[in-house]
Protein backbone atom coordinates (compact mmCIF):
# COMPACT_ATOMS: atom_id res chain seq x y z
CA UNK A 1 0.00 0.00 0.00
CA UNK A 2 2.89 2.13 1.01
CA UNK A 3 4.68 1.60 -2.17
CA UNK A 4 1.61 2.13 -4.41
CA UNK A 5 1.06 5.56 -2.76
CA UNK A 6 4.12 6.99 -3.60
CA UNK A 7 4.56 5.58 -6.95
CA UNK A 8 1.47 7.06 -7.62
CA UNK A 9 2.38 10.06 -6.18
CA UNK A 10 5.64 10.22 -8.01
CA UNK A 11 3.63 9.84 -11.21
CA UNK A 12 1.48 12.77 -10.50
CA UNK A 13 4.24 14.78 -9.82
CA UNK A 14 6.05 14.58 -12.78
CA UNK A 15 2.66 15.05 -14.54
CA UNK A 16 2.53 18.48 -12.46
CA UNK A 17 5.92 19.76 -13.38
CA UNK A 18 5.73 18.60 -18.01
CA UNK A 19 1.70 20.26 -16.99
CA UNK A 20 3.52 23.37 -15.56
CA UNK A 21 6.04 23.91 -18.38
CA UNK A 22 3.84 23.44 -21.27
CA UNK A 23 1.72 26.07 -19.48
CA UNK A 24 4.30 28.80 -19.22
CA UNK A 25 5.10 27.82 -23.08
CA UNK A 26 1.80 28.17 -24.23
CA UNK A 27 1.33 31.03 -21.94
CA UNK A 28 3.70 34.01 -23.31
CA UNK A 29 0.46 36.02 -24.70
CA UNK A 30 -0.60 39.80 -24.22
CA UNK A 31 -1.92 38.71 -20.89
CA UNK A 32 0.82 37.27 -19.18
CA UNK A 33 3.74 39.41 -20.94
CA UNK A 34 5.17 42.68 -20.69
CA UNK A 35 6.28 42.85 -16.86
CA UNK A 36 10.09 41.84 -15.93
CA UNK A 37 9.21 40.05 -12.91
CA UNK A 38 7.30 37.54 -14.26
CA UNK A 39 9.96 34.91 -15.75
CA UNK A 40 11.46 34.88 -12.32
CA UNK A 41 8.19 33.79 -10.83
CA UNK A 42 8.22 31.08 -13.13
CA UNK A 43 11.37 29.51 -12.68
CA UNK A 44 10.74 29.96 -8.63
CA UNK A 45 7.25 28.05 -9.20
CA UNK A 46 8.99 25.52 -11.18
CA UNK A 47 11.95 25.64 -8.86
CA UNK A 48 9.49 24.72 -6.20
CA UNK A 49 7.67 21.63 -7.91
CA UNK A 50 10.81 19.94 -8.71
CA UNK A 51 12.00 20.37 -5.16
CA UNK A 52 9.23 18.69 -4.16
CA UNK A 53 9.54 16.09 -6.55
CA UNK A 54 13.15 15.25 -5.31
CA UNK A 55 12.17 15.67 -1.39
CA UNK A 56 9.22 13.28 -2.22
CA UNK A 57 11.44 10.93 -3.98
CA UNK A 58 14.08 11.54 -1.33
CA UNK A 59 11.15 9.90 1.74
CA UNK A 60 10.63 7.37 -0.91
CA UNK A 61 14.04 5.88 -1.41
CA UNK A 62 15.90 6.60 1.23
CA UNK A 63 13.69 7.54 4.18
CA UNK A 64 11.47 4.45 5.77
CA UNK A 65 8.63 6.36 5.30
CA UNK A 66 5.33 4.59 6.66
CA UNK A 67 1.60 4.72 5.55
CA UNK A 68 0.93 7.92 7.25
CA UNK A 69 3.92 9.86 5.31
CA UNK A 70 3.13 8.06 1.96
CA UNK A 71 -0.36 9.22 2.55
CA UNK A 72 0.55 13.15 3.78
CA UNK A 73 2.88 13.33 0.32
CA UNK A 74 0.48 11.34 -1.85
CA UNK A 75 -2.46 14.02 -0.96
CA UNK A 76 0.73 16.46 -1.44
CA UNK A 77 0.60 15.57 -4.91
CA UNK A 78 -2.66 15.74 -5.50
CA UNK A 79 -3.18 19.08 -3.71
CA UNK A 80 -0.41 20.44 -6.16
CA UNK A 81 -2.64 19.15 -9.19
CA UNK A 82 -5.53 21.32 -7.81
CA UNK A 83 -3.62 24.02 -7.28
CA UNK A 84 -2.47 24.26 -10.90
CA UNK A 85 -6.07 23.55 -12.40
CA UNK A 86 -7.15 26.52 -9.78
CA UNK A 87 -4.29 28.52 -11.64
CA UNK A 88 -5.41 27.35 -15.36
CA UNK A 89 -8.65 28.24 -14.62
CA UNK A 90 -8.36 31.26 -13.44
CA UNK A 91 -5.88 32.64 -16.03
CA UNK A 92 -8.41 31.22 -18.82
CA UNK A 93 -11.38 33.29 -16.98
CA UNK A 94 -9.36 36.64 -17.26
CA UNK A 95 -8.21 35.78 -20.65
CA UNK A 96 -12.00 35.36 -21.74
CA UNK A 97 -13.11 38.54 -19.77
CA UNK A 98 -10.60 40.72 -21.07
CA UNK A 99 -11.23 39.62 -24.44
CA UNK A 100 -15.14 40.46 -24.14
CA UNK A 101 -14.34 43.68 -22.70
CA UNK A 102 -11.95 44.66 -25.69
CA UNK A 103 -14.72 43.29 -28.47
CA UNK A 104 -17.18 45.05 -26.70
CA UNK A 105 -15.16 48.09 -26.50
CA UNK A 106 -14.41 47.74 -30.37
CA UNK A 107 -17.92 47.46 -31.28
CA UNK A 108 -19.08 50.51 -30.08
CA UNK A 109 -16.25 51.88 -31.59
CA UNK A 110 -16.94 50.63 -34.94
CA UNK A 111 -20.38 51.42 -34.37
CA UNK A 112 -19.75 55.02 -35.33
CA UNK A 113 -18.89 54.07 -38.43
CA UNK A 114 -20.58 52.11 -41.33
CA UNK A 115 -18.35 51.29 -43.28
CA UNK A 116 -16.34 49.46 -39.59
CA UNK A 117 -19.50 48.37 -38.35
CA UNK A 118 -18.64 44.65 -37.43
CA UNK A 119 -15.56 44.21 -39.03
CA UNK A 120 -12.77 43.81 -36.61
CA UNK A 121 -14.99 41.31 -34.71
CA UNK A 122 -15.57 39.54 -38.27
CA UNK A 123 -11.25 39.79 -39.28
CA UNK A 124 -11.13 38.27 -35.39
CA UNK A 125 -13.54 35.45 -35.44
CA UNK A 126 -12.06 34.16 -39.18
CA UNK A 127 -8.54 34.58 -38.12
CA UNK A 128 -9.37 32.29 -35.37
CA UNK A 129 -10.92 30.21 -37.61
CA UNK A 130 -8.10 30.01 -39.89
CA UNK A 131 -5.63 29.68 -36.87
CA UNK A 132 -7.08 26.60 -35.69
CA UNK A 133 -6.89 25.25 -39.79
CA UNK A 134 -3.62 25.65 -39.92
CA UNK A 135 -0.60 23.27 -39.85
CA UNK A 136 1.42 23.55 -36.68
CA UNK A 137 4.88 25.06 -38.09
CA UNK A 138 2.86 27.98 -39.56
CA UNK A 139 1.20 28.40 -35.99
CA UNK A 140 4.97 28.39 -34.05
CA UNK A 141 5.93 30.98 -32.17
CA UNK A 142 2.12 32.85 -32.15
CA UNK A 143 0.06 32.53 -28.87
CA UNK A 144 -3.65 31.97 -29.69
CA UNK A 145 -4.58 35.04 -27.44
CA UNK A 146 -2.06 37.07 -28.72
CA UNK A 147 -3.31 36.22 -31.96
CA UNK A 148 -6.84 36.85 -31.15
CA UNK A 149 -5.85 40.16 -29.95
CA UNK A 150 -3.76 41.40 -33.20
CA UNK A 151 -7.20 40.10 -35.26
CA UNK A 152 -9.60 42.22 -32.88
CA UNK A 153 -7.46 45.46 -32.95
CA UNK A 154 -6.12 45.24 -36.43
CA UNK A 155 -8.06 48.70 -37.48
CA UNK A 156 -7.96 50.52 -33.81
CA UNK A 157 -5.76 53.12 -35.65
CA UNK A 158 -8.86 54.16 -37.19
CA UNK A 159 -9.50 56.05 -34.68
CA UNK A 160 -6.89 58.59 -35.94
CA UNK A 161 -8.66 59.10 -39.11
CA UNK A 162 -11.22 61.80 -39.83
CA UNK A 163 -14.59 60.75 -40.27
CA UNK A 164 -14.92 62.51 -43.99
CA UNK A 165 -12.35 60.06 -45.16
CA UNK A 166 -13.60 56.89 -43.33
CA UNK A 167 -17.27 57.74 -44.58
CA UNK A 168 -16.84 58.33 -47.98
CA UNK A 169 -18.90 57.74 -50.15
CA UNK A 170 -16.82 57.09 -53.18
CA UNK A 171 -13.00 56.41 -53.65
CA UNK A 172 -10.57 58.21 -51.91
CA UNK A 173 -8.25 60.51 -53.67
CA UNK A 174 -4.14 60.44 -53.23
CA UNK A 175 -4.19 62.73 -50.03
CA UNK A 176 -6.69 60.69 -48.46
CA UNK A 177 -5.49 57.51 -49.08
CA UNK A 178 -2.24 58.48 -47.68
CA UNK A 179 -3.85 59.66 -44.70
CA UNK A 180 -5.81 56.32 -44.63
CA UNK A 181 -2.46 54.35 -45.11
CA UNK A 182 -1.16 55.80 -41.32
CA UNK A 183 -3.91 53.80 -39.39
CA UNK A 184 -1.40 50.88 -38.61
CA UNK A 185 1.35 53.63 -37.29
CA UNK A 186 -1.84 55.46 -35.22
CA UNK A 187 -2.27 51.64 -33.91
CA UNK A 188 1.12 51.22 -32.96
CA UNK A 189 1.27 54.42 -31.28
CA UNK A 190 -2.39 54.02 -29.69
CA UNK A 191 -0.47 50.74 -28.08
CA UNK A 192 3.15 51.82 -27.25
CA UNK A 193 2.24 52.91 -23.76
CA UNK A 194 0.98 48.91 -22.98
CA UNK A 195 3.97 47.08 -22.81
CA UNK A 196 1.53 44.07 -22.73
CA UNK A 197 0.92 44.66 -26.57
CA UNK A 198 4.41 44.46 -27.37
CA UNK A 199 4.41 41.22 -29.42
CA UNK A 200 1.31 42.16 -31.29
CA UNK A 201 2.57 45.61 -32.35
CA UNK A 202 4.11 44.40 -35.38
CA UNK A 203 1.51 42.12 -36.40
CA UNK A 204 -0.85 45.23 -36.42
CA UNK A 205 1.15 47.03 -38.28
CA UNK A 206 2.13 45.03 -40.93
CA UNK A 207 -1.03 43.95 -41.96
CA UNK A 208 -1.48 45.49 -45.10
CA UNK A 209 1.92 44.39 -46.46
CA UNK A 210 1.94 42.64 -49.67
CA UNK A 211 4.03 39.57 -50.71
CA UNK A 212 5.46 41.33 -53.61
CA UNK A 213 6.57 44.48 -51.31
CA UNK A 214 3.93 46.93 -53.13
CA UNK A 215 2.31 47.03 -49.45
CA UNK A 216 1.95 50.22 -47.03
CA UNK A 217 5.66 49.69 -45.82
CA UNK A 218 7.22 48.04 -48.94
CA UNK A 219 7.72 44.71 -46.59
CA UNK A 220 7.90 41.63 -48.63
CA UNK A 221 7.44 38.09 -48.64
CA UNK A 222 8.95 36.12 -46.02
CA UNK A 223 9.95 39.72 -44.19
CA UNK A 224 6.28 40.05 -43.25
CA UNK A 225 5.01 38.24 -39.59
CA UNK A 226 3.57 35.12 -39.91
CA UNK A 227 0.65 36.39 -37.67
CA UNK A 228 0.18 39.45 -40.28
CA UNK A 229 0.09 37.07 -43.01
CA UNK A 230 -2.87 35.43 -41.71
CA UNK A 231 -4.72 38.59 -40.77
CA UNK A 232 -3.93 40.10 -43.96
CA UNK A 233 -6.30 36.82 -45.91
CA UNK A 234 -9.06 37.08 -43.25
CA UNK A 235 -8.93 41.04 -43.58
CA UNK A 236 -9.40 40.67 -47.34
CA UNK A 237 -12.25 37.90 -46.87
CA UNK A 238 -14.04 40.56 -44.66
CA UNK A 239 -13.43 43.15 -46.90
CA UNK A 240 -14.84 41.72 -49.85
CA UNK A 241 -18.53 39.89 -48.12
CA UNK A 242 -19.45 42.78 -45.93
CA UNK A 243 -21.20 46.03 -46.82
CA UNK A 244 -19.60 49.19 -47.31
CA UNK A 245 -20.97 52.78 -47.90
CA UNK A 246 -18.59 52.88 -51.39
CA UNK A 247 -19.51 48.82 -52.27
CA UNK A 248 -22.08 46.26 -52.06
CA UNK A 249 -20.86 42.97 -50.39
CA UNK A 250 -19.59 40.68 -52.17
CA UNK A 251 -21.00 36.46 -51.97
CA UNK A 252 -18.37 33.78 -50.33
CA UNK A 253 -17.68 32.53 -53.90
CA UNK A 254 -17.02 35.56 -55.35
CA UNK A 255 -14.37 36.36 -52.42
CA UNK A 256 -12.61 33.11 -52.97
CA UNK A 257 -12.16 34.04 -56.31
CA UNK A 258 -10.77 37.75 -55.85
CA UNK A 259 -8.46 35.87 -52.80
CA UNK A 260 -7.19 33.66 -55.54
CA UNK A 261 -6.48 35.76 -57.89
CA UNK A 262 -4.58 37.85 -55.39
CA UNK A 263 -2.60 35.08 -54.04
CA UNK A 264 1.33 35.28 -54.68
CA UNK A 265 1.26 38.83 -55.36
CA UNK A 266 -0.86 40.35 -52.58
CA UNK A 267 -1.67 37.42 -50.11
CA UNK A 268 0.58 34.52 -48.69
CA UNK A 269 -0.48 31.45 -51.30
CA UNK A 270 0.68 28.90 -48.51
CA UNK A 271 -2.21 30.72 -46.48
CA UNK A 272 -4.40 31.07 -48.79
CA UNK A 273 -4.37 27.28 -49.83
CA UNK A 274 -5.14 26.51 -46.03
CA UNK A 275 -8.33 29.16 -45.93
CA UNK A 276 -9.46 27.64 -49.69
CA UNK A 277 -9.92 24.53 -47.75
CA UNK A 278 -12.35 25.60 -44.94
CA UNK A 279 -16.01 25.24 -45.75
CA UNK A 280 -18.31 27.86 -46.40
CA UNK A 281 -20.75 27.40 -43.92
CA UNK A 282 -17.68 27.88 -40.91
CA UNK A 283 -16.13 31.05 -42.83
CA UNK A 284 -20.43 32.53 -42.68
CA UNK A 285 -20.62 31.49 -38.87
CA UNK A 286 -17.91 34.19 -38.52
CA UNK A 287 -20.00 37.19 -39.39
CA UNK A 288 -21.16 39.16 -36.15
CA UNK A 289 -23.51 40.75 -34.61
CA UNK A 290 -23.35 44.53 -35.31
CA UNK A 291 -23.65 47.40 -32.61
CA UNK A 292 -27.06 49.38 -33.62
CA UNK A 293 -28.09 52.90 -31.82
Amino acid sequence: MISVLIIIGSIIMVGNIIAYIRFIRTSTDVMLSGKRGEPIWEKIGLALLVFFLLGYLGVAFWGKPDLLMAGILFFGAIFVSLALVLLYHLVDTLKDRSIEVAETLIGVIEARDSNLNGHSRNVQMLSMCLYKHLPAFMKEGISPVSFEYAALLHDVGKLGVPESILNKPGKLDDEEWDVMKQHPKIAMDLLRTLPSFDEIKEWILYHHERMDGKGYYGLPGEDIPMAARIIAVCDTYSAITMRRSYKDKRTHEEAMDIIKDVSGSQLDPDIVAVFMTIPKEELQACTPETVDF
